[in-house]
């Protein structure tokens, strides 16, 4: 009786299109026991659709676009890539987000970091990403950790996600976080960047698809600046090239939330901006 009651309510509330403003939300709220992701579910399982995802609907429809909001997705890190990442995620609305970074911003991320600004140097960038993420979009739950991704209460919370993001800048911490998705059999979608450079793969668990990617680096190297870095270091980071990586990482990422097979989501490639020329990795 109270679903049909809300069915009719979103009628009312709906335009012509079918599409509910968040102003709908808060209306439905004050009438039904229900949180915005309830809200948003009951809407996307009745044929309705968020106004804030109008624009994505023609490419989404209701299914994806519920498969999205009923995703647990992590980022680890939460720097260049995470936070454009991030950023796109909270935008096309994947209904959790585990972000996790033991960092904080400095003036040298202003280049190129979309969550850094003059105003939130020296706070945590994960508190920050969590207060910007309910700004844009209120209907996700965001659960910031501001540790290591090697530490206990870490590897507990990434096994529970469909989908892990290397947003890191240290290849040993990269073969380290495949080595976990391996152990909790999640697909991870790896991201590099240097200079006008970048990669971006997904990597399946048990394919060893890192090691081919980095075959001259180990875990163990963790410490050696030279080979923990690789080129970033000497080369830097620019934006233009962070924000491309970001977008095929998350390509990569919504092709396997909707297909949810680890073979038909394999793919990776090699981005050289200063060329425009892109190069399938293997």
């Amino acid at each position: 009786m109270a679903l049909e009651r809300l069915k009719n309510y979103l009628i009312k509330l709906a335009d012509t299109e079918g599409l509910l403003p968040l102003s709908a939300y808060k209306e439905i709220k004050g009438k039904f026991s229900l949180t915005d992701k309830d809200i948003e579910k009951v809407i996307l399982e009745n044929g309705f659709f968020p106004k804030r995802y109008q624009r994505q609907r023609a490419v989404f429809g209701n299914l994806q676009q519920l498969r999205l909001l009923q995703a647990r997705v992590a980022i680890v890190g939460c720097g260049g890539l995470g936070g454009s990442i991030f950023e796109m995620l909270v935008r096309l609305g994947v209904g959790h987000l585990l972000v996790i970074d033991p960092d904080f911003f400095v003036e040298s991320n202003l280049n190129r970091q979309s969550l850094a600004t003059s105003a939130n140097l020296g706070r945590d960038k994960v508190e920050v990403a969590v207060e910007w993420g309910r700004l844009v979009n209120p209907v996700i739950d965001i659960e910031p950790l501001n540790k290591v991704f090697q530490s206990s209460e870490a590897e507990d919370r990434l096994s529970t996600c469909d989908l892990v993001f290397d947003a890191l800048d240290s290849i040993p911490a990269r073969l380290e976080l495949a080595l976990l998705c391996d152990r909790h059999n999640l697909m991870l979608i790896h991201g590099a960047v240097a200079g006008w450079y970048g990669q971006a793969a997904s990597v399946a668990p048990g394919s060893a698809k890192m090691t081919r990617i980095y075959p001259h680096s180990s875990v163990s190297d963790a410490g050696h600046d030279a080979t923990s870095s690789g080129i970033e270091a000497p080369i830097g980071n620019l934006a233009p090239t962070v924000n491309a990586v970001a977008a095929f990482q998350v390509s990569l990422g919504l092709k396997y939330l909707f297909n949810r097979d680890p073979d038909e989501s394999s793919a990776g490639c090699f981005i050289d901006l200063s060329e425009l020329e892109l190069e399938l990795l293997s």
